[in-house]
């Protein structure tokens, strides 16, 4: 009876360690731009992955500090050699790289960040940062004394202008006399380059400095200069503890489990994927105690507008730099519009190249 009873539990697991191996281990691959390191882009979106590898089954891989163009495209070929299931590049330079491989991998899903174009196993994902720019665009238009604005920006294209457009329009809807003074670095990733920007903003009387940008450079400048800061991807308060007010945010890891998900049932489509603050992708971080509770709670009432769809950040009358209308009154963007916007709205002050 006892060896009868062995051999039965011996059968029973031989018969389930036949099915764990023949359940294939799903290989995903990130492409990094920048350090995770950077508490910035990159390492919002390592805290995806990490939230990724936690999930049974699932093995990730990344390679950070890749640059844009041919560099990532060997990167990202790489990986589809090594036949990894799912692919996300995370940077708008990555795009025609990616697009390039994803044609040779058709058994492959290659997920590209913040671009636009497909193909047929290839789609494209961001969020609507723009919505947390404008709020965090309400908490520096509420603090400014100089009505000076600083934003040291990365690239002049749509993803960054939009975000400064939504950050005047945010500054300007509680202080009308507010001015978003820009800076560009032509970089992703360099702090010293995106410390000294933010410098030359604080030399021209900014007393709020934003940024699209990866480091926390602007945040130190800006209290090296005893005046305000607002960070971005990640909350960056402990580099500026005495300026940081509040920083919108990503969090990515909704969205690659949903992902993931979609590949191991083979529901995945192509196709482009923009959510917002009712996903939770996009966020603020907490503000500081040095933003009153009236502003404050005027802030967090706008969010929750936005969220639930009541309020569109960019709804007309909306006008150009140059007085022309450019989103007529009772009337939002369109999201090709967005998309595709390449020029700044009165108040900003800088150029778009």
């Amino acid at each position: 009876m006892l060896k009868r009873t062995a051999f039965c539990l011996l059968a029973v697991l031989m018969i389930f360690g036949t099915a764990l191996a023949g359940e294939k281990e799903m290989k995903v691959g990130f492409v990094y731009v920048s350090p995770v390191g950077d508490t910035g882009w990159s390492y919002s979106h390592d805290q995806g992955r990490k939230a990724i590898e936690a999930l049974d089954g699932v093995r990730t891989f990344y390679v950070e500090a890749v640059r844009e163009g041919p560099d990532s495209e060997r990167v990202i070929l790489n990986m589809a050699r090594k036949k990894y299931d799912l692919i996300f590049a995370t940077s708008f330079g990555y795009m025609d790289s990616m697009l390039k491989v994803s044609k040779q991998f058709p058994k492959a899903v290659f997920m590209h960040c913040s671009g636009f174009k497909t193909s047929e196993n290839m789609g494209n994902y961001f969020g609507r940062m723009y919505q947390a720019r404008y709020l965090s665009g309400m908490v520096a238009g509420a603090m400014t004394k100089t009505n000076i604005l600083g934003y040291v920006a990365a690239f002049p294209i749509p993803e960054v202008i939009r975000g400064i457009n939504a950050f005047a329009l945010g500054a300007q809807s509680v202080n009308p006399d507010a001015k978003v003074r820009v800076v560009w670095t032509k970089t992703w990733y360099d702090p010293a380059t995106e410390k000294e920007a933010a410098k030359s903003l604080l030399d021209v009387n900014a007393d709020v400095i934003a940024q699209h940008q990866d480091s926390p450079g602007p945040q130190e400048a800006a209290q090296e200069k005893g005046v305000y800061s607002i960070g971005y991807n990640a909350d960056m308060s402990s580099f500026a503890p005495k300026s940081h007010l509040v920083a919108p945010i990503w969090n990515w890891a909704p969205f690659y489990k949903e992902m993931v998900e979609q590949v191991r049932t083979g529901t995945w489509k192509t196709g482009a994927c923009w959510d917002g603050l009712e996903k939770g992708i996009v966020d603020l971080s907490p503000m500081s105690d040095m933003v009153p509770g009236a502003v404050q709670e005027r802030v967090l009432a706008k969010k929750a507008e936005i969220a639930e769809g009541k309020f569109r950040p960019f709804t007309g009358p909306v006008r150009d730099q140059d007085g022309n209308e450019k989103i007529p009154a009772g009337r939002a963007a369109t999201d090709p519009e967005l998309l595709g916007m390449d020029w700044f709205v009165a108040g900003v002050i800088g150029t778009t190249k």
